[in-house]
């Protein structure tokens, strides 16, 4: 039997057509909570562990993008992205942890099905993978009684994966609270291949403030747009061969002026932590403002600009010290392989998502594994699609890992810390619940 049938085809469906890009993304508002029932109902067995926005006190944590903390100065935004977390089975037996976000990107499609594959926003990043997600533990069970009796699974449906937020108010503080396990499952599309790495980012605004001027007199100012794309040009060839994204450059619209000011955007992702290649990002900068001043010293139109652009230029940290993901684990290894989950070739990049708050933690294997590809099914792009084939495949996947889980050695590694027990708020259509943790069933 198909481990990923019609009626998880028509769950996914649903999901899709709930519109979920936040308010990051510039949508606003998303039916994010409404997924989350959806899918709190559908997973049927499974209590709910969890369901609340994260605490303000968690947008002063080190690491927070600037995005993210602007935007919580406003009550609504956390409160309208909850996370749900979902447990089947003894709360003291050895746990896997699967995480999955129900937010996406903006640019809504409403879903479609043709038999083979299925179409629309999320199909692929990442509400397919969390349908068949439940597919796979469906699947695991009929097989095996000791899912959810002898080893238990948590699932984090997490907002705040997108848009930049990097986790800050979804992933990060549900482990913070202790929600995951010995195993951690992250589901990202990685063609079916275990990834035990995830790649962190930092992003730099190269900031020109001066003095703008009409366009009869433009040596009078100083020219941000001219300064700014020198710049944006210098970086690329200087950070060529390491993991930079010259992305987006402003100072103005119209023809005839000269911008004084305007903003250099570079998103830069790493697989350590982060600081030479931020430093290099900086000198690279200081580096670009001295070749302009030489080059353009004796142009009349920009010379003002050439003898200012090092007092005008400054470097903003949107986003940085954020932890990367880098576990050669062999129990993980072994998991895996009595799962017969392949590798993630060794040679090849990782990418960033939310396993990252995973780095560190005792205890803890942590891998990102997921069906389709990225960019072959135009993830955050218009047609996003995933094929019924992967999606059953990964939910094979699913339900071999959780044998195996079952089967595996239990001193190593050691169990996750399991957060204290608490009164549950229900999981209703009511306004968001203060975020303490539940323990009732999900809706019966």
């Amino acid at each position: 039997m198909t481990a990923f049938t019609d009626a998880d085809a028509a769950l996914l469906l649903r999901l899709i057509n709930l519109p979920t890009a936040g308010p990051l993304e510039g949508v606003e508002p998303a039916l994010l909570r409404e997924a989350q029932y959806l899918y709190a109902d559908a997973a049927g067995d499974f209590s709910v562990e969890h369901h609340a926005p994260a605490d303000q006190s968690d947008m002063d944590l080190p690491g927070v993008p600037q995005v993210v903390r602007t935007a919580a100065r406003v009550p609504s935004f956390l409160a309208g992205q909850p996370n749900l977390v979902l447990r089947l089975g003894p709360r003291d037996a050895p746990t896997v942890m699967f995480n999955v976000h129900l937010d996406t990107v903006a640019g809504h499609e409403r879903g479609r099905y043709d038999g083979t594959a299925v179409h629309g926003r999320g199909a692929v990043d990442a509400k397919g993978p969390a349908v068949a997600l439940l597919a796979g533990v469906r699947a695991a069970r009929r097989l095996d009684t000791r899912v959810g009796t002898e080893i238990a699974v948590l699932i984090q449906a997490v907002s705040g994966e997108e848009g930049g937020a990097m986790g800050t108010f979804g992933t990060r503080p549900l482990v913070r609270a202790g929600y995951y396990g010995a195993l951690n499952i992250f589901c990202e599309p990685t063609g079916g291949r275990y990834l035990p790495r995830a790649t962190a980012s930092a992003t730099a605004r190269v900031r020109v403030t001066g003095t703008g001027s009409i366009d009869d007199r433009p040596g009078d100012g100083h020219n941000a747009t001219v300064l700014l794309g020198f710049l944006a040009q210098h970086l690329a060839g200087q950070l060529a061969g390491e993991q930079a994204c010259i992305a987006g450059l402003h100072t103005g619209t119209r023809h005839n002026r000269v911008y004084g000011s305007g903003d250099l955007l570079v998103n830069l992702a790493y697989a350590d932590d982060g600081a030479a290649l931020t430093t290099a990002l900086d000198r690279a900068v200081a580096d670009g403002v001295a070749r302009f001043g030489e080059t353009f010293a004796r142009v009349p139109e920009l010379a003002r600009t050439a003898a200012d652009a090092h007092r005008v230029t400054t470097v903003d940290w949107l986003k940085r010290g954020l932890p990367a993901l880098a576990g050669a684990d062999p129990w993980l290894d072994a998991v895996m392989a009595a799962a017969a989950v392949p590798e993630w070739p060794p040679t090849e990049p990782a990418f960033t998502c939310d396993a990252i708050w995973m780095a560190g933690v005792p205890g803890a294997a942590t891998a990102v594994l997921g069906p389709g590809d990225l960019a072959a099914n135009n993830a955050h792009a218009e047609g996003e699609f995933v094929a019924v084939a992967d999606l059953s495949a990964f939910a094979e996947q699913v339900s071999r890992v959780l044998r195996a889980f079952a089967d595996a050695p239990r001193s190593t590694p050691p169990p996750a810390r399991q957060p204290a027990q608490q009164p549950a708020p229900p999981l209703t259509q009511s306004p968001a619940p203060p975020p303490t943790p539940p323990t009732r069933t999900a809706r019966q």
